[in-house]
């Protein structure tokens, strides 16, 4: 098992691709808490998780709130003793917008969670992983739309959060790696996942954006998932400060 015993966290848990990497990690041996402010949806993909009730915990935390965020990253190291590894997968995006028309909240909520909040959680769990001395990995969830604005979708501030999260990936990894603190950052791209899903549903809306990928599929959950793992692991002990774009050959093409 590549994580045998870490101890894990990964925000915004009870969404798809949370879900799913927390399946992995402990599939790969890890005792992993799931983060989210839900606690009702985060014990249902809790209990969906095999072999959930030794090697999970779910506990509630809103990323935005700082008091929460240390009393939670507190609670988590008086019991487990140590943090190894931190995936900052909450994020919020909102309903295509011109830029122009949003308002004050709308830049706000955005800002907050995939940035603020990121900072926050991470800030926390830094202090932990020097106090322990023996490093740890942390793994940002960003975007190809962090790189690339797609045409006649407007998510001008949420493209601007991700490509925010690119330079903090690279930003703490060079700045901790002394401490033997790696940070990475993975960018899906058009996975079945989300406010997605409901396009999908459609097999003319599923086709016209399979036709724009080069390997001519929608990613799934599960292909995020398994990059995380790979960052996670020793495997990938010498790789920090990367941008790893999960995007079936999206961002290298034109269309």
């Amino acid at each position: 098992m590549r994580l045998n015993d870490k101890v894990a966290i990964v925000t915004g848990a009870s969404s798809d691709i949370g879900l799913e990497i927390s399946k992995k990690f402990v599939e790969e041996g890890a005792n992993v808490v799931l983060l989210g402010r839900d606690m009702t949806k985060l014990e249902k993909a809790r209990k969906s998780i095999k072999d959930y009730s030794s090697r999970t915990v779910a506990i509630p935390c809103d990323i935005t709130n700082e008091s929460q965020v240390i009393q939670t990253i507190n609670q988590i190291t008086d019991h487990y003793g140590r943090i190894d590894i931190l995936v900052n997968n909450a994020g919020i995006i909102t309903d295509p917008i011109h830029f122009h028309e949003m308002s004050d909240e709308d830049w706000s909520s955005l800002v907050n969670t995939n940035l603020f909040g990121t900072f926050k959680i991470t800030k926390s769990v830094i202090v932990k992983m020097l106090e322990n001395k023996n490093g740890g990995s942390i793994i940002n969830i960003g975007s190809i739309s962090a790189e690339r604005a797609i045409p006649k979708v407007h998510l001008t501030v949420y493209c601007t959060t991700k490509a925010a999260i690119n330079m903090f990936t690279k930003g703490l990894a060079v700045e901790y790696a002394r401490r033997n603190i790696r940070c990475n950052c993975v960018n899906p791209g058009i996975v079945n996942a989300g406010m997605i899903k409901s396009y999908l549903d459609y097999p003319e809306a599923r086709k016209v954006l399979e036709d724009r990928q080069p390997l001519n599929r929608i990613g799934e959950p599960e292909d995020v998932a398994n990059a995380v793992i790979y960052l996670a692991s020793d495997e990938a002990k010498w790789i920090s400060g990367i941008i790893l774009n999960v995007d079936g050959g999206k961002s290298a093409s034109e269309g």
